[in-house]
């Protein structure tokens, strides 16, 4: 009875002490965003700088050569966010306004021509046609806010890339052999490293091809578009449909509808083309993480850490499931976050030592 009440108060413990971790992140997001931001960047840029390192370029200089590319590009995304957002808030309302109204007069024709009952009008209460745009505002307001602390966020890279050669001299010091002890964790930094290298390079090329279509077909702010595209292509499955979604709604009210048609057209052979065929090529591996953790992901880490949040949910994500593997107390939930591959494989070991 005595160990029942003991393991009970010790789940309970854990529970509050899991509720006080997540409101501290919550509260000090303004802070922990931007180094979370520099931790990733470094993992994406770490194997030019060891590359670097190899070649005999001396690590303070492969350091500054790898930041100022960073910054370089920082200051670009920076420019085009900022006079993008400018003008699209502007533009906001009236874009809205225009939607408002074409759902008013779909709703209006149903009544009048095609005898739908009165009742449908209740529609326009339930569904806002603008939220999408609202929503893309938002995103990038958060990015705008991120990017102000672009130089706590450059300096603190700087910081983990100096870091980066000497870590496993450390570890060795301090654990004995490295190999053997870290050996889990290694693959997991190398993966998660690959990971966002790749999916980099995929969103690059989903983000130009967004920009390369919305400017042929005439849509305003085709850059920002293709920000979108780039920035959002990072959370998986409904980040792409999120991204094209405001575009082909531009387009419906500002070009028409045969534009519209294009643009989603456009978009859906840009992410089949990526996303389906490209992508799992490169990568050659899933994230192993369960499709619905992946969405459930996304609305915690989005309201943990607001729309970046939203943009590092995956990798957060992985690195959560990695941390409860380590311990045989929470390795079952880690199954449980996994994907079945992940869970086959742990009934293979069981199996196999039975």
């Amino acid at each position: 009875m005595k160990d029942k009440t003991s393991k009970n108060g010790s789940a309970l413990i854990s529970v509050a002490a899991i509720v006080v971790v997540i409101y501290g992140m919550q509260a000090a997001k303004s802070l922990l965003v931007p180094f979370l931001v520099a931790a990733f960047l470094a993992l994406i840029t770490v194997r030019p700088m060891l590359w670097l390192q190899k070649n005999r370029v001396p690590t303070v200089l492969a350091a500054l050569m790898i930041v100022s590319m960073i910054m370089g590009v920082l200051a670009v995304v920076g420019t085009i966010v900022g006079t993008s957002i400018a003008e699209f808030t502007a533009s906001l309302p009236k874009y809205q306004q225009q939607l408002d109204d074409l759902v008013g007069n779909a709703l209006r024709f149903a009544i009048d021509n095609l005898g739908a009952d009165e009742s449908i009008r209740g529609i326009r209460d339930m569904v806002d046609p603008g939220f999408a745009m609202g929503l893309i505002a938002g995103i990038l307001n958060g990015l705008r806010d991120v990017l102000t602390n672009v130089f706590l966020i450059v300096f603190t890279m700087i910081f983990i890339l100096l870091e980066a050669s000497s870590i496993p001299v450390k570890v060795h010091a301090a654990f004995g052999s490295p190999a053997g002890t870290f050996e889990r964790q290694s693959k997991f930094i190398n993966n998660l490293g690959r990971y966002l290298g790749i999916k980099t390079l995929v969103s690059f090329a989903t983000g130009f091809l967004a920009w390369l279509l919305c400017w042929s077909i005439g849509l305003d702010f085709p850059l920002l578009w293709g920000m979108i595209a780039f920035l959002l292509n990072y959370v998986p499955t409904i980040g792409s449909i999120i991204a094209a979604v405001p575009a082909i709604l531009l387009a419906l009210v500002s070009l028409g509808g045969p534009q519209a048609i294009a643009t989603l057209t456009g978009f859906m052979a840009i992410n089949i083309a990526f996303g389906n065929f490209i992508e799992p090529r490169l990568m050659g591996y899933g994230v192993g993480i369960s499709p619905l953790v992946v969405f459930v992901g996304l609305i915690f880490w989005g309201w943990v850490l607001g729309p970046v949040g939203m943009l590092l949910s995956v990798p957060l994500t992985m690195t959560l499931k990695l941390a409860l593997e380590n311990d045989a107390s929470t390795g079952w939930i880690a199954i449980l976050l996994g994907s079945e591959r992940d869970a086959q494989h742990a009934l293979n070991i069981k199996s196999s030592d039975e």
